[in-house]
């Protein structure tokens, strides 16, 4: 008897295997297909379906609900997209065909149509009846909308149903639900969502008409993609990049962000060559440079992920930063005194050299106090010019605390005990 793979077995077997990835994704029973091609990265997504035909990609997309035909049809060219969607069934058309309108970074793009739309004034056998109707044609419970001459009032929940008497209005049992505009955008979405801890929001057009509904589970999905991007940002790695990924594929992505920071390595290294002479003359300053180096690139990794996110929730912005960049490069100077003079006395203890930890100790005080600086100044100038703050931030806040980490340090030994 064969094994039936897992899920994980099978991402990993088409990501990795590009030869038979062909045959092993047509193994997969086709009412599976679709929902595993959504769970593959972008880029193994379209080279299946670039190599399926346009018969097996109608049939798999037979088992989609309509927002999840239109994720897969956005991998493809326009003209395929066409193709594909004149072969789908009348109902499954209409409604790809019209989520494809829409950006799909925004809240229209995100919706889905399972919903229908009832009147405050029915009853509730009305609506038992309505609810049959659909669930006949599509196979499942709807999301029940409550409108008042065309306009939203809210939802009624589906737990109601069995309780209230069939002659009861609808009216009474009716509740609020948040609401977005179709273009408004993800990081839009996620507010809204935390401030209304909702099992869906209503995703409402210009004129305040209904066009859809986004699901928590969307918006979950939402949120976790959006913490792996700012990770990945903060990496320097780029957002598709999969962790199953070939090593040529990884190479593609990682090596133009490499030969920048190589850059800024040499900058470092040209600061460290213009103190030679003091190196040669107290070796002991080549051991604790990449201390204070280190240190200070730790610092400005922890002041740069508080202030990324303060501005991914709006809690700060480029006005309100003041305080937040002293509140920064004071909790920098803090720390670099408690660091300091932690290195200091390793200094004088291990290497019996005062001096050494003199000036060991200043070089650790400025270059945190440095980091914080940076670490918070840089994102809100990044975000000011309509950066991406995580992405752009690193590097000029690493070559900051690096450069001018080995100056202080290299520059304040060359003074102390002389070149």
């Amino acid at each position: 008897m064969v094994k039936k793979k897992t899920e994980s077995e099978l991402l990993y077997e088409l990501t990795s295997h590009s030869r038979q990835r062909l045959s092993a994704f047509k193994e997969i029973p086709i009412n599976q297909r679709g929902f595993i091609l959504l769970a593959l990265s972008k880029r193994v997504r379209v080279a299946i379906l670039t190599k399926l035909k346009d018969n097996e990609i109608v049939n798999l997309l037979h088992y989609l609900d309509p927002d999840e035909v239109t994720d897969l049809l956005q991998n493809l060219e326009t003209h395929h997209q066409n193709n594909l969607i004149k072969k789908l069934n009348a109902n499954i058309r209409e409604k790809v065909e019209f989520l494809l309108r829409f950006d799909p970074k925004t809240a229209a793009g995100i919706m889905s149509l399972d919903y229908i739309e009832i009147t405050n004034d029915l009853i509730f056998e009305s609506v038992s009846k309505i609810i049959q109707k659909h669930e006949s044609r599509t196979g499942k419970f709807p999301t029940l909308l409550v409108v008042s001459d065309g306009f939203l009032v809210g939802e009624l929940s589906g737990h109601v149903l069995p309780t209230a008497k069939p002659n009861e209005k609808i009216n009474k049992y009716v509740r609020r639900v948040p609401t977005v505009r179709y273009n408004q955008n993800e990081n839009e979405i996620i507010k809204i969502f935390k401030k209304h801890p909702h099992n869906k929001i209503v995703v409402l057009d210009e004129d305040s008409s209904i066009l859809g509904v986004i699901y928590s589970d969307d918006i979950l999905t939402l949120i976790q993609k959006q913490s792996t991007n700012n990770l990945y940002n903060l990496a320097g790695v780029h957002e598709e990049e999969d962790v199953l990924d070939p090593a040529w594929v990884k190479v593609k992505y990682r090596y133009g962000w490499l030969i920048i920071n190589l850059a800024t390595a040499f900058l470092a290294a040209f600061i460290v060559s213009l103190f030679q002479n003091t190196i040669s003359a107290f070796v002991l300053l080549a051991v604790y440079m990449p201390i204070v180096a280190g240190m200070g690139g730790n610092a400005a990794t922890q002041t740069l992920a508080v202030v990324v996110r303060g501005l991914a929730l709006k809690e700060i912005e480029w006005g309100t930063g003041k305080k937040v960049i002293i509140n920064e490069v004071i909790a920098g100077g803090v720390n670099g005194i408690i660091n300091g003079i932690i290195v200091a006395i390793i200094a004088v203890f291990w290497n019996k050299s005062p001096l050494l930890g003199f000036v060991t100790g200043i070089a650790m005080i400025f270059n945190l106090i440095v980091a914080g600086f940076f670490g918070a100044i840089v994102p809100l100038i990044m975000k000011k010019l309509g950066k991406d703050p995580a992405a752009s931030a690193t590097i000029f806040i690493t070559t900051a605390t690096d450069v001018l980490g080995f100056l202080a340090f290299l520059g304040l030994a060359s003074i102390m005990i002389g070149k």
